[in-house]
């Protein structure tokens, strides 16, 4: 991945975000925000519900650390990755930690319409996102190197993708969200990712250029 792509990435990231904030601050975002919510929210039936909560739980902190040690020992002993794996845990562990300290920053209220669970905690930005967005894209950037073949890596993008969007809507659905929580989640957690790969890259060209002086 090319070091100027990741640059791109991350000061995008950042400058949504930062855009994002201003707008959720400001109250910006009511309009935008309850039109998404009566929209995810009008299609509610009995099996969705139960999608949306197994999606929300797998999407929780706390099965996302419990998920990176069957991952761990995969990427290392099937893989035999080294470098990655620190990367990996870095991502991983540290999304929670700037996931609070934003949200003790934004202190943003949590919707307090039609819920269909119950949680506290600030709502700006969604910890799921982050945690979904952290782990899977960082995951799919560590299997794309890996896997061969192109039909290979489409399924590994789309599995991804799938599965950052799904824990994200199901915030939404399940009323403990506002949309704009779960845009600003993939944001901070795009420039968080963006920063972490792009130094990984850097480090990797950094030892390359001495073999290739030879």
């Amino acid at each position: 991945m090319r070091l100027n792509l990741l640059l791109i990435a991350f000061f995008g990231s950042l400058l949504c975000f930062i855009m994002m904030s201003y707008l959720v601050q400001a109250d910006h975002l009511v309009i935008f925000d309850k039109t998404v919510i009566d929209m995810v929210q009008g299609h509610e039936a009995g099996v969705l519900t139960a999608a949306m909560k197994f999606f929300t739980y797998i999407g929780s902190t706390r099965l996302m650390i419990i998920l990176t040690i069957p991952i761990f020992l995969f990427l290392f002993f099937v893989l035999r990755l080294r470098g990655e794996i620190l990367i990996f845990l870095a991502v991983v562990y540290i999304t929670p930690i700037l996931n609070r300290l934003l949200k003790l920053y934004f202190l943003r209220a949590r919707p307090d319409f039609h819920r269909l669970i119950e949680i506290g905690g600030y709502s700006f930005p969604s910890g799921h996102a982050m945690n979904a967005f952290s782990f899977y894209s960082i995951l799919a950037f560590l299997l794309w190197r890996h896997v061969p073949t192109r039909p290979g890596r489409i399924v590994v993008i789309l599995f991804s993708s799938l599965m950052i969007f799904a824990i994200g809507i199901s915030r939404i659905y399940l009323g403990v969200h506002y949309p704009s929580d779960i845009i600003g989640g993939f944001l901070a957690s795009g420039l968080w990712v963006a920063a972490v790969i792009w130094f990984f890259q850097r480090y990797i060209e950094r030892l390359e250029i001495p073999k290739r002086g030879h």
